[in-house]
């Protein structure tokens, strides 16, 4: 694999300007696409085969599609000691709805007050106008949604209470708000000062905007030939932007590398490519084999964000391995800091020991012997060892620091014992929290906004069970007399506060029974209720009965993805330890690399379920509403991170490996190793954690938890896993933890950070004569 990307790099690189071209007319492309045949997408979650999925696919069979489009409830509440039938509340009502009703878009407006089907709470306080639109949520426009909202402000001032909710004001989440834009300026800021060079650091934001940006509008375009959800371009995005820029810096890193060794650029750039593109490569296959891998658990809208996901992996690679070489031909030597452009070459070996300084000699011995002693001492799968990221000195290219950081890596392996303790009781207090999470799909109003206010007046005056009624479907023959009486042993259930008479269909094959829980969507005990009635209310005469309505949904949605949770983790845990063995060929270090996972996963949900469940400085990342954490969003936070802490695992233990296989004790492999290879990590972490961070201020209720988990999951995993945990572990392993099993040592010795190349004698046209690489520099 080295050998072949080498040849496309340094095809990339000669053909700069027709590569490039290439690139531009792809986001123009995929733009125009976007622009011209992007359709609406799903706001809602079902699984097909669930009962309460089928129950509705029934119903539109038996009554039709009943779907009226998105709807908005005004909400109108009595001043204290009056009630909203008095005339002259009743006449402000009405004058309010007929005004709801000139509303642009809107389709109908209910009269709370109309004596055939009033909406009014039993003490008469207040009441309820349902607006309809012939759309769908997502179709709903900003003007429409602007037009309701002042509305509603304006009938304040007749002395009502007058507040709205509903699906139609919820606005689709934008991509490029000003928390998005300040996580992009942070990642150029930690880019410019780690490379010391504003070009570079532009370069490499350039192209990992211009793939996210083909691979973003390429998924907006599907969804004028499919369904998709919501949420699924703007998760593409957020993992998209953080890979894509860590990619390109773990190129661009090896790349200024090559340079100050006396490559030639366009050699310098092959190479580049051959191995640390190599690594980028099993990286990205990595992540996608976690992403695509949520397949498995049969949840099609999962599967789909998953897929569509791991494509802009796949596209954010082909960025890394193609474009970025192109650009670097652009930039030469402007790559590097201007004080080193005019230096010599320097000799550098992939091994420095702190007895011993390498010389070029050195140096090639070393490369020779890195892939024969313990396998493939520097390999990289998932991640990438610092000959990947940069060669011997992929942490030279770095700013200051590097004392600090090779003190602290002495400190973390003299004090091992207390550096491990500590890391992990800190994680797993942090992860307390997690083993009281709640999940579920019903979406809550952010506190202090119009929705919260008028949800909280329809609990109290209605009851919380009349924003999630269940409907029971009793199917087949004799439906209809067979739903009168699952009406009456419905209305006899624990947490019922109304059972409506049954509602047949035309010719009596089937039936509607709805009825209102006593408690709200998030309850156990409507959970439980959903349970009884489909435990204890049987079939009859060949009639069938389906409890199903949105709430019922949720509650077979979540049920599902939590069962399917453990499975997917075991997945990820047993590919995370196969792809280590391979790796390190140890036993040791993929015990270690999962559990310091493991720590993660529960750290990062622990502080997810604290702030967006318990409220803990909810305020402070703008969590908007508390309550149960989104059903779909630990299996997609245990996919994405798993990809991300693999990277970081094998990148930070293959320098410890390659200096231990070159000779060093256990002690010094790993002072060496995180000295090399610790800022990169951290410069990595750094950019990921601002992209992932920036989402959570201003991103939907679906992203926000998400957004928040990954951002504090890497944080946790580089930080303290990564710099502290592992590398004291490794510590008290010893020279064990390098051990393998003679049984074990027919597996494959992988090469992907090209290794072979290093060994190989540079071509012809490889290297600039000395005097021309300095004026090249200058």
């Amino acid at each position: 694999m080295a050998t072949l990307l080498h040849r496309l790099g340094l095809a990339s690189v000669r053909h700069r300007l027709l590569v490039t071209i290439a690139w531009l007319v792809a986001l123009v492309a995929v733009g125009v696409g976007a622009g011209t045949l992007s359709g609406a997408t799903a706001n809602s979650f079902s699984i097909p085969g669930q009962e309460s999925t089928t129950a509705l696919s029934l119903m539109k069979e038996r009554f039709g599609d009943a779907s009226a489009g998105a709807t908005v409830q005004v909400v109108f509440e009595a001043p204290a000691g009056q009630r909203i039938t008095d005339p002259a509340n009743a006449a402000k009502v009405t004058e309010i709805v007929a005004g709801l009703g000139r509303l642009p878009g809107v389709a109908a407006v209910s009269n709370p007050l109309d004596p055939k089907s009033p909406t009014v709470s039993r003490d008469q306080v207040a009441a309820y106008s349902s607006v309809t639109y012939p759309v769908q949520p997502s179709e709903v426009t900003d003007e429409q949604r602007a037009a309701i909202t002042a509305a509603v402000d304006q009938a304040r001032s007749g002395g009502l209470t007058v507040e709205a909710r509903g699906e139609a004001l919820s606005n689709p989440a934008d991509i490029g708000g000003a928390s998005e834009i300040l996580g992009v300026v942070v990642a150029l800021i930690v880019l410019a000062l780690t490379y010391g060079s504003l070009v570079a650091a532009g370069m490499n934001l350039l192209t990992a905007i211009a793939g996210v940006g083909i691979g973003a509008a390429g998924i907006v375009t599907l969804t004028g030939f499919t369904e998709l959800q919501s949420t699924t371009p703007i998760l593409a995005v957020m993992l998209g932007l953080a890979v894509g820029i860590d990619y390109a810096l773990f190129i661009v890193t090896r790349f200024r590398h090559e340079l100050r060794r006396g490559l030639s650029v366009e050699a310098a750039a092959a190479m580049s490519v051959g191995t640390a593109g190599a690594a980028v490569v099993t990286a990205g296959l990595t992540v996608v084999i976690a992403l695509a891998g949520l397949s498995v658990v049969g949840i099609p809208f999962l599967s789909e964000m998953g897929i569509a996901a791991a494509a802009t992996i796949v596209i954010a690679v082909l960025v890394a391995i193609t474009l970025v070489p192109a650009i670097l031909g652009f930039i030469g030597h402007r790559a590097l800091p201007r004080k080193q452009r005019s230096l010599p070459p320097v000799a550098v070996g992939p091994y420095v020991t702190p007895a011993s300084v390498a010389v070029s000699s050195a140096a090639s011995a070393g490369r020779s012997s890195a892939a024969s002693v313990g396998g493939s001492s520097a390999a990289s799968v998932g991640g990438f060892s610092a000959a990947s990221a940069g060669g011997s000195s992929a942490g030279d290219d770095l700013p200051a620091g590097r004392g600090f950081i090779r003190g602290w890596a002495r400190l973390v392996s003299e004090q091992r014992w207390l550096s491990l303790i500590g890391a992990v009781a800190v994680l797993a207090v942090i992860a307390i929290p997690f083993f009281s999470m709640k999940t579920t799909l019903a979406q809550r109003a952010a506190e202090g906004t119009t929705q919260a206010r008028a949800q909280a007046i329809i609990d109290s005056r209605f009851g919380p069970g009349i924003s999630s009624p269940l409907i029971v479907l009793v199917d087949g023959p004799n439906a209809a007399a067979h739903a009168t009486v699952v009406q009456k042993q419905i209305a006899t259930l624990p947490d019922v506060a109304l059972a409506l008479p049954a509602t047949p269909n035309r010719d009596g094959s089937a039936a509607l029974v709805t009825l209102i829980p006593a408690s709200g969507p998030e309850d156990q005990k409507t959970v439980d209720l959903v349970h009884a009635i489909r435990d204890q209310v049987d079939d009859a005469d060949g009639a069938r009965v389906y409890v199903t309505g949105s709430t019922a949904v949720s509650i077979d949605v979540s049920q599902k993805l939590n069962d399917a949770l453990p499975v997917y983790l075991g997945l990820v845990v047993g590919l995370a330890f196969v792809l280590l063995v391979l790796v390190f060929r140890s036993l040791l270090v993929p015990v270690v690399g999962v559990l310091g996972f493991l720590l993660t996963i529960g750290a990062a949900f622990g502080a997810t379920v604290a702030v967006f469940q318990w409220g803990w400085a909810a305020d402070a990342v703008n969590a908007g509403s508390t309550g149960p954490i989104l059903s779909l969003a630990p299996i997609i936070i245990v996919g994405i991170l798993f990809g991300l802490a693999m990277d970081y695992q094998v990148f930070l233990v293959s320098r410890m490996h390659e200096a231990h296989a070159h000779g060093a004790d256990p002690k010094h492999a790993i002072v060496t190793g995180f000295r090399q290879a610790a800022p990169v990590v951290i410069a990595a972490a750094t950019i990921m954690f601002a992209v992932f961070a920036a989402f959570v201020p201003e991103g939907n209720d679906t992203i926000k938890p998400i957004a928040f988990a990954l951002a504090v999951g890497i944080a946790f995993d580089a930080f303290v896993v990564r710099m502290i945990a592992v590398p004291a572990a490794l510590a008290l392993l010893g020279h064990s933890a390098w051990w393998l099993p003679s049984w074990l040592r027919w597996l494959p010795e992988l090469d992907v950070e090209g290794a072979a190349l290093e060994r190989r004698p540079p071509a012809a046209d490889d290297n600039l004569a000395p005097s021309d690489q300095v004026a090249a520099r200058v």
